[in-house]
């Protein structure tokens, strides 16, 4: 099968090489001429524009996969697309992109009769190996016409053990790839995924954090252990009900590095997190596991928060606790505050 791809970064130019593997032929763009230039080493047609990219598939009803950042990026090619694609061509939004978009997207390009198909592609750079799992979005016939290129990027059944007593559903799904439902399905049972994950990661970092400052000196002596941190992960990975590609991931970089030396600490977020918090207030949901982990996401990019401030005042106006000086600073403390105690109010 024909595709366009456009939005040849880590994702979007595997998703292409991983196709071409398969047999299918790849028409791709990217501003970046070094990426075209790269692909069409691989075995793809390059070409300079999406204008080009439109002009050079052959194959009808035509399929332009996209791969870009979630947001202006995508809506602009969205638009472009809309203004060169004909009736019954597909648009694929293989991005992050917010599903209440995708609806509206859909919506825009039905009144020109052009099909608009959402995929939420889990799989990271290492896609290309181990295959993308795929929640998709769109019109029915749409789905089914690009069920070959799906195929061919999904893991497929792999050494998984199936599920027992599965005995109906999508047959799809034990492949990596499901039709999820009308346009912006796909993105928003990504969207829970990604929000999931901060769960997860979140749930492995505080451990791994628990068992590293097991040897604080604020513990008493005979309490204090110093525990291999690359090992605990590895017997994890073995047999463990915590056993995940995440914790693979983990043990991995503390195999190269048990201090994690290379990190930083600063923990960016995609903004899917986000969309699954703000999800979960609409149908009020209670998400405490993934609000908490959206949240340490945020305190990892500050050294002091406002809250910690403020923590600190509250400290020292109850009991005149001066953070961080006590007892060597020589500086005068703080006076203590002036005037009567906050009175209590009784229950509202």
């Amino acid at each position: 099968m024909q595709i366009g791809i456009t939005g040849l970064g880590r994702m979007g130019g595997n998703i292409a090489r991983r196709l071409m593997k398969a047999g299918h032929d790849c028409v791709v763009f990217d501003v970046d001429a070094k990426l075209r230039a790269a692909l069409a080493k691989d075995g793809a047609e390059a070409v300079g524009s999406l204008a080009e990219l439109v002009q050079a598939l052959e194959e009808r009803p035509r399929a332009i996969w996209l791969m870009l950042p979630s947001g202006r990026v995508t809506e602009e090619a969205v638009e472009q697309l809309g203004g060169l694609l004909q009736a019954n061509d597909i648009v694929i939004d293989g991005g992050n992109s917010f599903y209440k978009d995708d609806i509206r997207r859909a919506k825009t390009l039905a009144g020109r009769h052009i099909r608009y198909v959402d995929c939420g592609t889990s799989g990271g750079v290492w896609g290309i190996e181990r295959g993308y799992c795929m929640m998709i979005g769109g019109p029915e016939e749409a789905v089914d016409r690009l069920d070959p290129i799906f195929s061919a990027l999904a893991p497929g059944l792999g050494d998984i053990p199936r599920t027992p007593d599965r005995t109906q559903g999508d047959a799809r799904a034990e492949r990596g790839y499901i039709h999820a439902g009308p346009s912006g399905a796909g993105h928003f049972v990504k969207m829970v995924h990604n929000g999931i994950e901060y769960g997860i990661m979140q749930a492995y970092a505080e451990g791994f954090d628990i068992l590293r400052n097991k040897d604080s000196k604020d513990l008493p002596e005979n309490e204090r252990f110093t525990l291999n941190m690359p090992d605990i992960a590895e017997v994890w990975r073995r047999g463990s009900v915590i056993s995940s590609w995440l914790l693979d991931l983990g043990a991995a970089a503390l195999a190269k590095d048990p201090k994690l030396k290379d990190f930083s600490g600063f923990v960016q977020d995609s903004g899917e997190g986000r969309w699954t918090i703000e999800a979960a207030l609409e149908e009020a949901v209670a998400a405490d596991v993934l609000s908490t982990a959206l949240y340490a996401r945020f305190r990892s990019r500050q050294e002091h928060t406002f809250g910690e401030k403020m923590l600190s005042a509250m400290r020292f106006g109850f009991g005149g606790h001066v953070e961080g000086s006590e007892p060597t600073d020589p500086k005068p403390k703080p006076k203590a505050p002036q005037g009567q105690p906050i009175t209590r109010h009784a229950a509202r």
